[in-house]
């Protein structure tokens, strides 16, 4: 479907016809009358009709009276229109009984009394209702030429006496109360009225020659202006006083002012301009006739008062009754005349042309006028003053017949419920001249001239007759219109075929497009007949106009806004001749959408038309958009833009939208019920389906630009914040297709458009928030995330409905190595250890945590360790599972327990673990022990100053597990991580035992741990050579040989200086003993010079051997003696001090005493 204009010549084209946009439609209502009696001579034609409650009265130019009563319309016919059926046949009393006469001209019926006035031949008579029987004593009034003029603002309950009417006679207007009787009110000197139109007490008649305004109750007139301008015999502005007139002849002069006659002027100007117009200025014409000529204003006639007295002014007083110009009066015209039964009647006009009074409003009188019949005529809109206002009605040419249609005519203005202020129409039939001929249309003009664009024509439906004038100069045979008093029913079934809803279904489940549309069986009957019964509402209108020719009538029937709306879309869409293809004007249709939002919604029937006509807009639209070439630049971005807005405002099931693109449709559900759609679009998507049938490309072609696909994503996120709204139809299967379709998109799109390293992009945020929030399409959505190896995604899907083993199953997949193609699960151990310590499923904890264990012991232990789990779990349970699961992370978990959480209860557990893998390597491997023999002889080698044993092997460490076992196991027995830690001494040491000589460092922290110092510092010294450890063991107290991590243990805090003395005792003892005697020399020297405070010069004498120099113990015995001269002064000095302390003190008592006196005590 090409959308775009081609460069095929006009010819080849053709465009669908805007028939139906037609503002009105006829409908028939009777047709081909057997209107002659029999052996009548002449061609028999309707000459007026008329319906009230039911009862049809047809007027015949044989004069007689046809009555046809409606019947109810039948249920089963599917239709809301009456039928009708023959009544009776009645010949009206007439004076003149001869073929030429004009027939019946009108029937009056007056329904507040049950009254009918029947005009036959110039002759009325009166009958009861509703069957015309003959009432008021068969009273007839002969010379009559017009019968109506009731009051158009008459409200229900208004004047119970009778309804007031105006009988036209050959010399005035007489006004008669109809009700049991009929009685004269008064009469008004008016010859020759030939129509009225009445409000209130004013009535605007016309005669053969011109208008005027009557002031009914005042008795006073105002000459408005000629029907025909070439008439240079009337003269309007006239203002006179009717209510003395004794003859009915017409005044040759008039009681007026200068601005009358200016009127006249100014009126005659403006009609007499109508006649003889080039094309040109008539198009001229057309564009200027909005604002009336300034002419008309300022001429303004004299206002009508309802306090002017009804008896004519004396000749003296006009001029003083009457405002009066400073400017004098001009004479007026001549005027030619003749005497007729002592009547002065006015000389024909040369075009005799037919007056036309209506009112469209309470204030307003719409009359017509022109040149000659074959000339356009014009419309003019007069006040109850008599201004001219508004603008003009323009007419192609003089109209036959006028009426006005609207809510209510003889109302205010209406204001439709489904339109605007200017929902008002005036229809005119004229005849139109076409090169095949004369052909009779219907004028169709808007009430408000100030718009043009209800502007229409109407064909009859029946041949164009040539024109025939009865004997009182009144044409026949051509179309007459006229508004009824009673309104009927029309039926529009297509309406209901059209905004009713029917089944849609989706072949295949992921077609791309609609291949059939069926109605559905079994559950779905029920509904379908309920859709129908609900269609057969929506089709009715009601009318009041009639159209008749010959022997034929016609309802005209305001056209339902969804088909004129419905063929003004259609007008918008050209299919070529050669080419199946059809073009699409955009622009026609955006208009017509956007004349949409101007209307007012006040019935269901105009709720489901606005929603049909946006919808429909839409598909097409869009399906215009989609028949694009893939590549092509050729819709704007404001076209998107409006495309997307009128998806959005329609309403449309969205799984509509999807069917018809080609990557989407495969995610619509259809559900049990299936998809309702209009009866109305179906049209649109079936050839939309057959169109794309031959569009070539990939799938996903319409997504390759970023703006199409950004179109569909905020369509279907603007569908997903519908969500709970109650007004949405089968929203379950309705949001599971917006969801999926999003979804859909977001991959495809993201999967196209890879994003740079480290730079996500913004459909990847959107995709992650989409899942986050959750689908109601759950199970689509898994497939296609796993179709598009989206598993991270997944996984954030499981999270959203909380299925947290789904979720752990997927990341272990991809942990474990599968393809995920967003590669968005940077740290997936980590993300697992995470989402375990939030869950509270104690198996799925003990599943992943052991698999994780065994993967990443590190990691898996903490989720068995996390304070912050949700689930705690006691660590004898864990060890038992890792060691039945996870084995490596045994060690690794109590190692977490008491190096990180600082549990000292575990430390044995931790040790005999360590012990284990230690003693089993020994025992295992031949390797182990050499290594360990190795690292002591090494360490002893070294020369002084050197490491402490514990930084070596740290230093020298080799990767293997066990030696790293030893290293830790080291530290918890030496106290590295403080004291309170506790373990079983006895198992350790019958354990350690038989591996005294390889397990050095262990047996003299298990031999301190006893209190068996003088071996461990044995050990040390000559063992290890670690005489650094054997002087901290010694100032420790021999609590350790290792420093604790955090924090120091002062000596006071390990020992009292007795057991740092006797312990440095036995480290002297074990330092003579060594075999190297420079080294026993040296280490000698520094223990005594560094720590000789702890020792006793007399022990330390006797304990070295003779053969020492004092130079070797120079250091020692120098600060020995100083020591001890330092004691012995320090003793002198507090012995004087205490002395003088001594006498200070016996110098106070005696001091008190001597204060104090003596005090005699003598015996009682």
């Amino acid at each position: 479907m090409e959308s775009y204009d081609t460069h095929e010549p006009p010819h080849k084209r053709r465009r669908k016809a805007p028939g139906s946009a037609s503002t009105y439609v006829f409908r028939t209502l009777l047709e081909d009358l057997a209107l002659a009696p029999d052996d009548y001579p002449a061609k028999v034609q309707i000459t007026c009709v008329e319906l009230w409650e039911g009862n049809l009265y047809i007027g015949t130019s044989a004069a007689e009276i046809l009555h046809y009563v409606a019947l109810p319309p039948d249920p089963a016919a599917n239709t809301a229109s009456p039928s009708y059926i023959f009544a009776s046949r009645l010949q009206p009393t007439t004076t003149s009984t001869s073929s030429a006469s004009p027939g019946v001209q009108q029937v009056l019926v007056l329904p507040k009394v049950a009254k009918a006035c029947v005009l036959c031949n110039g002759t009325l008579t009166f009958y009861s209702l509703p069957e015309l029987s003959p009432a008021f004593g068969n009273t007839v009034v002969s010379g009559c030429s017009w019968i109506g003029g009731e009051n158009l603002n008459a409200s229900d309950g208004e004047d119970e006496a009778g309804q007031v009417v105006m009988i036209c006679i050959k010399n005035r207007i007489r006004l008669v109360r109809i009700g049991d009787d009929a009685r004269r009110i008064r009469n008004i000197e008016y010859p020759a009225c030939l129509t009225v139109a009445r409000r209130d007490n004013f009535a605007c008649v016309a005669d053969a020659q011109a208008y005027a305004l009557l002031d009914v109750e005042n008795q006073q007139k105002i000459s408005l202006f000629p029907i025909s301008s070439l008439d240079e015999n009337a003269h309007g502005g006239q203002v006179e006083d009717i209510s003395t007139k004794s003859d009915s002849s017409r005044p040759s002069s008039a009681v007026g002012d200068p601005k009358g006659h200016g009127r006249s002027r100014s009126l005659g100007t403006f009609v007499g301009g109508l006649g003889r117009r080039s094309p040109q200025s008539r198009s001229q014409e057309r564009s200027d006739r909005d604002a009336p000529e300034p002419g008309l204003r300022a001429a303004s006639p004299l206002r009508l008062s309802h306090d002017q007295p009804r008896s004519s002014p004396a000749p003296g007083e006009a001029s003083g009754r009457l405002p009066v110009s400073d400017k004098p009066l001009p004479a007026p015209p001549d005027r030619s005349s003749s005497q007729q039964g002592g009547q002065t009647v006015a000389a024909p006009s040369s075009a005799q042309l037919i007056p036309h009074v209506c009112s469209p409003t309470p204030g307003e009188f719409l009359l017509t006028t022109g040149t000659t019949p074959e000339e356009p005529g014009v419309g003019i809109f007069v006040n109850l003053e008599g201004d001219v206002v508004r603008g003009t009605l323009q007419f192609d040419r003089y109209p036959t017949s006028v009426v006005v249609d609207g809510n209510d005519s003889d109302a205010a203005m209406p204001s439709s419920g489904m339109g605007k202020s200017e929902d008002v129409y005036v229809l005119a039939s004229t005849i139109q001249n076409r090169d095949d001929g004369d052909r009779e249309v219907i004028e169709v003009r808007k009430a408000d001239a100030d718009n043009d664009d209800g502007n229409e024509h109407l064909n009859v439906p029946f041949p164009f007759e040539e024109d025939s004038t009865d004997e009182a100069g009144t044409m026949v045979g051509h179309a007459r219109l006229r508004s009824l008093l009673s309104d009927t029913s029309a039926s529009f079934p297509e309406v209901g075929d059209m905004l009713g809803l029917v089944r849609l279904r989706v072949s295949n489940h992921g077609a791309a497009r609609i291949n059939q549309i069926e109605k559905s069986k079994g559950a779905n009957e029920n509904r379908e007949e309920e859709e129908k019964v609900f269609a057969q509402r929506l089709g009715s209108r009601s009318s009041r106009l009639v159209l008749w020719s010959g022997s034929s009538i016609w309802w005209l029937v305001r056209n339902p806004l969804v088909l004129r709306l419905d063929g003004a879309i259609d007008a918008c869409i050209e299919a070529p001749l050669d080419s199946g293809q059809t073009i699409v004007h955009r622009g026609e249709i955006l208009r017509i959408v956007s004349s949409v939002s101007e209307y007012e919604v006040a019935t269901e029937t105009d709720f489901l038309t606005l929603k049909f006509i946006r919808q429909k807009t839409g598909i097409i639209l869009l399906a215009d958009t989609l028949s694009r070439n893939p590549s092509s630049s050729g819709i704007t971005p404001t076209e998107l833009r409006a495309l997307e807005d009128q998806l959005v405002e329609s309403g449309l099931d969205p799984r509509i939208v999807l069917s018809m693109l080609p990557l989407l449709g495969q995610d619509i559900v259809e559900g049990p019920q299936g998809i309702w759609i209009h009866g109305g679009l179906t049209g649109v998507i079936e050839q939309y389906a057959h169109l794309s049938s031959s569009t070539s490309g990939t799938s996903d072609w319409p997504f390759k630009r970023n703006e199409w696909s950004n179109l569909i994503k905020r369509y279907l996120a603007a569908w997903r914040q519908r969500k709970g709204f109650g007004s949405i139809a089968d929203e379950a299967e309705v949001f599971q297709s917006v969801d999926a379709a999003l979804l859909h998109l977001l991959l495809h799109q993201d999967d196209q458009h890879s994003p740079r390293a480290g730079i996500p992009q913004a459909s990847r945020s959107e995709l992650y928030s989409l899942v986050d929030t959750g689908v109601d399409c759950f199970e689509r959505a898994v497939v296609l995330l796993e179709q598009y190896r989206r598993l991270y995604v997944l996984s954030r899907l499981y999270q959203s409905r909380k299925l947290a083993g789904k979720v752990l199953q997927t990341w272990r997949r991809i942990v474990e190595g599968e393809a995920d193609a967003g590669n968005e699960l940077r740290d997936g151990e980590s993300e697992i250890r995470k989402y375990l310590t939030k869950i509270r499923d104690v198996t799925l904890i003990q599943e992943y945590g052991t698999w994780l264990a065994r993967r990443n012991p590190a990691l898996g232990v903490q989720v068995f360790a996390e304070d912050s789990s949700r689930v705690k779990f006691v660590p004898q349970e864990v060890v038992r599972l890792l060691k039945d699961e996870a084995p490596d992370a045994v060690k690794v978990y109590l190692e977490h327990l008491v190096f990180g959480k600082k549990k000292g209860q575990y430390a044995n557990d931790l040790i005999t673990y360590y012990l284990d893998s230690v003693l089993d390597v020994l025992e295992a491997s031949n390797e182990a022990r050499p290594i360990l023999a190795q690292s002591y002889e090494s360490y002893r080698a070294l020369q002084t100053p050197k490491p402490t044993y514990r930084q070596f092997i740290m230093d020298n460490a080799i990767s293997a597990t066990w030696w790293q076992d030893r290293l830790r196991l080291l530290e918890l027995l030496g106290g590295s991580h403080g004291a309170d830690l506790s373990f079983d001494l006895s198992q350790i040491l019958s354990r350690i035992e038989p591996y005294e000589e390889d397990l050095i460092p262990e047996s003299i922290i298990l031999d301190g741990r006893q209190g068996r110092h003088q071996q461990a510092l044995r050990l040390l010294t000559h063992g290890l050579g670690d005489y650094h450890t054997a002087i901290n063991y010694c100032l420790m107290g021999g609590a350790s040989i290792f420093h604790p991590i955090s924090g120091s243990l002062t000596p006071s805090e390990a020992s009292t200086r007795e057991d740092q003395a006797t312990l440095f005792g036995c480290l002297l003892t074990e330092f003579l003993a060594i075999e190297d005697t420079n080294n026993r020399l040296e280490r000698t020297s520094e223990l005594l010079e560094r720590f000789g405070g702890w020792y006793d010069v007399r022990r330390v004498l006797d304990l070295i051997p003779e053969t020492w120099s004092v130079e070797l113990v120079e250091g020692f015995l120098t600060s020995a003696f100083r020591t001890l001269l330092r004691d012995r002064n320090e003793a002198v000095i507090v012995k004087a001090l205490s002395g003088t302390e001594n006498l200070q003190i016996a110098a106070e008592m005696v001091e008190k005493m001597r204060l104090k006196g003596p005090r005699i005590e003598a015996e009682q």
